[in-house]
């Protein structure tokens, strides 16, 4: 289960440009690395080396990503991109979906209404932590219609939390 986090929008920013920069050094000092050391092994003098050069950046590349999932990813300084990236990842789950869970809402299905809010919280809050004020404002209307539709229907609208069995529902045929 996915939950949003009370996140300063600046303080995101400032520390995912941090992690980003991080990572591009890495990656930069590894495939450098990698494709100097490539021609210097198998290299021969006025020849071609463009496939150990690139060879050697996507060794640089695969390492990195390795080292993204399996040593960065549980450090602290990669707390807020890792976030933002199930933020994301979580977003698209229910956007892939949000003809069906639209049709269902229509009809007050309780499970649709919920992923609904869900996604104007989620939305919501990534547009805040990537500054994007536009985009707030085309939201607040469909956020508040789905509010007064959920108390109208007694509803809570706390719902700052994705549920994977809400998801499931969709498979549901409409009754």
């Amino acid at each position: 289960m996915f939950s949003l986090q009370n996140l300063d929008p600046a303080d995101y920013r400032q520390r995912t440009r941090k992690s980003s920069l991080i990572l591009i050094l890495i990656f930069a000092a590894l495939g450098m690395g990698l494709a100097s050391l490539l021609v210097i092994i198998w290299g021969t003098p006025n020849g071609n080396h463009f496939r150990l050069n690139l060879t050697g950046v996507l060794l640089g590349l695969v390492i990195t990503l390795l080292l993204v999932k399996q040593v960065f990813s549980k450090q602290p300084f990669m707390k807020e991109a890792i976030y933002g990236w199930h933020l994301k990842r979580n977003l698209m789950r229910v956007t892939n979906k949000m003809h069906r869970i639209k049709d269902l809402a229509a009809v007050n299905q309780p499970e649709a209404l919920k992923l609904l809010r869900f996604y104007h919280l989620a939305l919501e809050q990534m547009h805040r932590l990537e500054g994007d004020d536009t985009a707030l404002l085309e939201l607040k209307v469909d956020k508040l219609a789905t509010e007064e539709k959920m108390l109208s229907l007694g509803m809570t609208i706390d719902y700052n939390y994705l549920d994977p069995a809400w998801l499931e529902t969709l498979k549901q045929p409409v009754i």
